[in-house]
């Protein structure tokens, strides 16, 4: 959770961060709110649980994490 919290702040617009991860983060998603951010969590292809994160005012970005 700290990883994905010191990356996010670094996202410019148009970016998302795709995060792979072992279990669904429940923790991290109020912090993900209270910052700013939006996330997109979906079973995983290559592990348990993908998430994909941007900024909420950053459609482009939204637009290429839901079509990935």
């Amino acid at each position: 959770m700290e990883r994905i919290l010191s990356t996010i702040g670094d996202l410019q617009s148009g970016e998302y961060l795709r995060v792979l991860h072992r279990m669904e983060p429940h923790p991290l998603y109020p912090i993900l709110t209270r910052e700013g951010f939006a996330w997109l969590t979906q079973p995983g292809r290559e592990v348990p649980v993908e998430i994909s994160i941007w900024r909420s005012n950053d459609t482009e970005a939204e637009a290429t994490a839901r079509n990935h």
